[in-house]
This record gives C-alpha cells, structure tokens and sequence, in this order.
C-alpha cells in the first residue's frame, strides 16, 4: 500500500481557482483510497483465520459474515476496482521513481508489494473465479484440506501472502501516519496490533488445519467435504491452472514492460542533454534534463532532507530556485505538488526537490536541514518556517551556576547542571511544552506551537507547577552531596512570535523569535532582583481564560510602559500562599529600577 500524503498543517484560505485544481483526487490520494480497501480486506481475512484457535466451526461462521460483507455486488465492485487500481497505481509508482537507492523499509514496500499479486493468483483463481467458472464451492474444510494435509508447500505459501500482504499493508500505513499528529503516543498500541493480528491468524490456520486433519481421517466426512462439487474434476482444475497461468505471464509482462518503459525513458533523456544544479556550498553537478533535485542530490552523495522518502508528502525537501525571477522561468508545479506548496503557504521561488524537474541549469538552495528527524517534521509542519503563531515561552535559569563551577570539579558541575535540565525537561513535556533551546545552565520551552492558545497558556502555568516538584525532588536526592538547594527562576509570558527555521543551510534551528521572547527572558532576568521563582505575565493568564491572581505592575527594559504579572515565590501554593510569601511591593505598585541584564 502506497502511502498519501502528510498531515497538513492547516489548510491555506480556499481560493476559486484552488478549488478548481483540487476538484479531483491525486494519485497519492488515489493510492490511499484503494490501499485503504485492501487493507480493510486484508484485516477482515485475517481476524477471520483467527477464529481458527476457537473452533472450526467459528472460522465458518465468521466466513459468513465476511462473505456477506464483501461479496455483495456492491463491495465486489469496490473491491475489484481498488485491486486493479492499486495495482496500476503500483506499476506506475515504480514507473516514476527514478531512483532505486531508498531506504530498507521503503525498499522492502516495494518488493512485498510486487511480490503480492504473483503470491496471490494461485488462491484468487481457486476460490473466487473456480466459483465464478466453475461452481465450486469452497469453504475453510476445503481450503484447510488442500493447504495443510493435501498439499503443504500450497499452505506455506498461503501463509507467506498473508505475512506479506499484512507487511505491506502496514508498510503503507506506517508512511501515511508517522507524519500525522498523535502518531508518537499511539505507535505501541498500533506496533501491537500490528504484531498480534497476523500471528494470531496463522495460529487459527494451524489449529484449523489440525482440526481438519483430524475429520479427513473419517470416509464419511471425506467423501462429503472433498466432493467434485467443492474440489472440482481433474478437467477443471486444468482450466483453472491454465486461468492462472495466464494471469500470472500478463503480470510478469506488465512488470517488464514498466522496467522497459523506464530504460526507455532515461535513454530519451539522455539524449535531450543535462543540466547543472549549484548549491549553496558551491557544489556544481550534472544530471540528466528530466532529474528532479532530490534524485540529483541522491545521486551525488548531497545529504537532503526527506523525511517521506521523496513522495512529495511532507515538504521537508523544499528548496528555493535561485535564478532572480523567483522560480517564474521554470517548469510549473503540477497538481500534486501544487497542492502542497499551497497547504504550506510556500513563498514564490520554493519548490519540492522530489517533484521539482530543472530544464536549465539553476541554483537551488535546500531549507531543511539534511537528516530531520519524523518528529521535528510534524512540528515544521505544523508551524512553518517565518510564520507567526501565538505560544507561550517559559526561560528556566539555574542561579549559582558560577559559585558551584567555582566549588567542583568540571565533571561534578556538569553533573548537576544535566540533572538540573533533565529535571526541569521531563516536567515542561509533562505539561505538554517542548524544550527549545539550551542555554548554559537555563533552557527555552515552547508551548502551543501544535495547540490552541488556551491550551498553550495552562500548559505553560502547569509548568511551573511541575518543574517545582522535579526540582524538589532532585534537591532532595542531591542535598546531601551538595550541601543547598538548587534555586533557579521561571520567566513567563505569550503571544504572538514568529517561528521557523533560523540559521545557516548548515546548522539551521527550529526556534522563536520576537517581543513574546524577549519579554519572557526578561521576566526571568527579574526573578532574582525580585527574590521570587517565578513571573507569569498577564497575558498567560488571559490566554489561559483564568482568572488572574494578584498582579504587579513590573518596568521591563525594551518596552515602554509597564508590564503587569503575578510574582511567585511558592510556585507548588495556593494565590494566597504566594502573597504571604512575597515581601514585594503588593498590585498595582510600580517596580522602578529593575532591569533584566
């Protein structure tokens, strides 16, 4: 099963003539559909098989409900379109890709998926078209005969279409979710699931065999299950061997007439010349016209972010043509990949490497870092490069750092230092923040940059509580080696920043930028002039649809103004622990004086 399309990350405004251009399904989504149907098919076989460690009698009972779910005229149809459709949407897939040099598990798709038709003629042509030509009437007593007592090499094989049937299945579906929201947390269960269904059927087909094996020894039982109007005469078991072996010449010729159609095609291209491609680093090559810009980096050892294996599905490969008319003079994108430079509202000039085929000689630029990770992949989709987006952005600082290098060994300081970060990290993904930036012995966390502001803003306050009780819990673990407490202070503000990719081609980072930023640094700065944990802004608490606690009114260095924010010296009290425990100036009361450094 070939896999779509990523997850979006928000549809880009409707236009009419975007509308237009989407009217019909790509071939990605093409792929997905028809995949989805066998899959689905797939599945029902093989719970049903599963039925097999209850009884025979249960493995035909459920045979009846899958008959009746999907032999019906209806399904009959949607289920052979899907086949016929996969199965040319795969020959045209590997007409398309030009490239054989893809990773094991995109390599290992390919061939099970290949591997599937030729694997499974032999059974299609005994069940369904013996039924269709012939009348016969098999069922599991009659199948489980042929494959476990009368022959077994046929069993074996049986067994190795589903394990392979099942693998590329779940190939595909691993390609289509990794990039969709939730796929992290939901990875064991479907692993699981993945593992079970298929082990679990092969144990039914075993004991089912067995069972059957057990009845085969009665004449009587034999006599009845074995009839011609079931196995059928010699006469047609030949039609049908012949049906078979029909089928099977048209797949092999279909595949070496797409292998053909591709030797045809890079020697045409050859003949129509090459075309240079710089990069950045000043890297000149010479590809075949028709190359695209992946298959051209690939080819020439250029690392290159594709975090799809260049299917156009989650953008990752984008690089900018940089020929001064912001990419006008090329070929145009097609449908595609239209459509996905339009999900990330790409700027003039950014194309997909996989899809992007040069005709001139041009220099293209990459935007992504080389070897992204799938994760980082679902973030940059869901917060694209120079977009504005509203987080919320916590600084963390460890105070004393300097006197405690000064007092141990480098290996003790850095020590302490790591389990103070892996601490304060293991609280902010608890709440639901990611750490953004290390910064000495002090981290940036982000939140909301896949969640609405509401739930960013009570992420970001269930934060502070939470880094209080890991923090607490390392003094208590470190207390009696360190002879104090670690202290450290939270600066705590949102709003709107702008978020992206910052950096060079080389060392490019994903991270914020902004006022939003700059205040909460400075609102960290203050917590030790102020002699409290933690300053939230308000606007956390306005973002949060909270009620905000007790204010101050705070002089923060770059803005005019004031800055209103409750000061926290007990981030794990109550509001009205906190002001007991602040000796500061109460709301209201202006802080003159103070300024981040």
């Amino acid at each position: 099963m070939h896999s779509p399309s990523a997850s979006p990350a928000g549809p880009a405004p409707a236009t009419p003539g975007r509308r237009e251009r989407r009217r019909g399904p790509s071939l990605r989504q093409a792929r997905l559909g028809t995949g989805l149907v066998l899959f689905a098919y797939v599945l029902t076989h093989l719970l049903n098989h599963a039925l097999g460690n209850v009884s025979l009698a249960a493995m035909e009972d459920g045979l009846a409900l899958v008959a009746a779910l999907w032999l019906n005229p209806a399904a009959l149809l949607v289920l052979y379109t899907a086949l016929i459709g996969h199965l040319l949407l795969g020959l045209h897939a590997l007409y398309e890709r030009r490239l054989f040099e893809w990773r094991p598990a995109e390599a290992a798709q390919l061939a099970l998926g290949l591997a599937i038709p030729a694997l499974l003629l032999n059974h299609i042509v005994g069940t369904r078209i013996g039924f269709a030509a012939e009348g016969l009437e098999k069922g599991y007593a009659q199948v489980l005969y042929l494959f476990w007592t009368a022959s077994p090499w046929s069993g074996a094989q049986q067994a190795a279409v589903l394990v392979v049937a099942w693998l590329h299945g779940c190939f595909g579906l691993y390609f289509w979710l990794r990039l969709k929201p939730g796929f992290g947390p939901a990875s064991p269960w479907l692993l699981a699931v993945a593992i079970l269904v298929p082990v679990l059927a092969l144990l039914g087909f075993a004991q089912g065999g067995r069972a059957v094996a057990a009845l085969a020894r009665d004449p009587a039982w034999r006599a009845e299950a074995l009839a011609p109007v079931h196995l059928g005469l010699p006469a047609q078991a030949e039609r049908l061997a012949a049906i078979r072996d029909g089928l099977l010449a048209a797949y092999a010729a279909a595949v070496a007439l797409v292998l053909a159609a591709r030797g045809a095609r890079t020697l045409t291209e050859t003949r129509r010349g090459s075309v240079r491609l710089t990069y950045p680093d000043g890297r000149v090559v010479k590809v075949p016209r028709g190359t695209s810009v992946l298959e051209a980096s690939r080819r020439n050892n250029i690392p290159h972010a594709s975090v799809c294996g260049g299917r156009g599905r989650c953008s990752t490969c984008r690089v900018r043509v940089l020929d001064g008319m912001e990419g006008r003079g090329v070929p145009a994108a097609g449908a595609a990949e239209r459509a996905v430079l339009d999900r990330i509202r790409a700027s003039p000039g950014v194309r997909l490497a996989c899809q992007f085929r040069p005709d001139r000689d041009l220099a293209v630029a990459p935007l992504f870092p080389p070897h992204p990770r799938p994760t980082q992949a679902r973030m940059r989709e869901r917060a694209q490069s120079g977009e504005e987006h509203f987080i919320a952005v916590m600084f963390v600082d460890l105070r004393g750092s300097t006197r405690l290098a000064q007092e141990r060994l480098p290996y003790d300081t850095v020590f302490v230092i790591n389990r103070f970060l892996g601490a304060v990290g293991h609280a902010v993904r608890e709440a639901g923040g990611q750490a953004n930036q290390f910064l000495g012995d002090g981290m940036m966390v982000l939140f909301g940059l896949n969640t609405d502001p509401e739930t960013a803003a009570r992420s970001a306050l269930r934060a502070v509580e939470a880094i209080a009780e890991h923090v607490a819990a390392l003094n208590g673990m470190l207390s009696a080696d360190l002879g104090q407490s670690l202290r450290y202070g939270i600066g705590l503000h949102a709003g709107t920043a702008i978020v992206g990719e910052m950096g060079d081609e080389i060392d490019a980072r994903f991270t914020a930028l902004g006022d939003t930023v700059n205040v909460a640094s400075r609102l960290q700065g203050l917590t030790k002039p102020l002699d409290c944990v933690a300053i939230v802004s308000e606007a956390v608490y306005a973002a949060a649809r909270m009620p905000a606690p007790p204010l101050s009114e705070l002089t923060v260095a770059g803005r005019t103004g004031t800055l209103r924010a409750r000061l926290v010296a007990n981030p794990g009290a109550t509001a009205a622990d906190d002001r007991s425990a602040h000796a500061g100036p109460g709301p209201g009361a202006p802080l003159d004086g103070y300024r981040s450094s």
